[in-house]
């Protein structure tokens, strides 16, 4: 994210066991696969897209598809950035089968990257427009990281984002309630290169506000294969 021109992109697979750690909230465990692209310039910024599929169905069938995409753009000297993404994606809920959405979210804001102690580093304060039925106007604080130990032999990395959203989002279940709620998401992560670019490792989902509206943290752990290439 520092270089003048660089380019990364890589292939995840993962097994998600929260149905053995947390029972009460998660009907089972899953295979997941995550495929990310990242291109960065310093005349220009960064682009980057993240795919995730959940394997969550029946029979291990796709239950979930999230995507992101995102673009920086800098047209000044500070090395400042502005950035513009786009997230959404579907899925279908157990039991029943019914389909619903991971609503669109738009968000425009400044990002700042920068270099620490060998690591590097991105951070961003965003304006969120979620469209819900009832639109919801929002702010978000992000913060992505990634360091490599002993040439890359050990890779620690990942980002979190603080948020809110409205509590009433125009349907039926929420139309009592009103103000924001406060979310937490990250995703830290650990690699261990075995050879030339296939890593395992883990990843570590944390949740506060996303996937209940209880007011519990929930923690995920992975057992995960990388394949990284250039």
């Amino acid at each position: 994210m520092i270089s003048s021109a660089s380019m990364a992109q890589n292939l995840q697979l993962h097994y998600d066991f929260r149905h053995t750690l947390d029972p009460a909230h998660n009907p089972m465990n899953y295979p997941a696969i995550y495929f990310e692209y990242f291109k960065s310039r310093d005349t220009l910024g960064s682009f980057f897209i993240k795919s995730e599929s959940d394997l969550n169905g029946t029979d291990h069938n796709t239950g979930k598809f999230f995507t992101q995409v995102s673009q920086s753009f800098k047209l000044w000297k500070p090395k400042v950035y502005l950035q513009v993404q786009y997230s959404g994606g579907l899925g279908i809920a157990e039991p029943g089968s019914y389909g619903y959405y991971i609503t669109n979210d738009f968000s425009l804001g400044p990002v700042y990257p920068f270099q620490w102690k060998g690591a590097w580093f991105s951070t961003s304060l965003t304006y969120d427009y979620n469209a819900f039925k009832k639109p919801s106007n929002d702010v978000m604080y992000s913060l992505y990281w990634g360091r490599g130990f002993w040439n890359y032999k050990f890779e620690f990395s990942g980002d979190f984002e603080l948020y809110t959203q409205n509590k009433n989002l125009g349907d039926s279940f929420t139309s009592n309630l009103s103000g924001k709620r406060v979310s937490f998401f990250a995703e830290p992560q650990i690699w261990f290169k075995i050879h030339q670019g296939f890593s395992l490792g883990s990843k570590i989902n944390m949740y506060y506000h996303v996937l209940t509206t209880d007011n519990i943290f929930q923690v995920y752990p992975t057992i995960a294969a990388r394949f990284k290439f250039n």
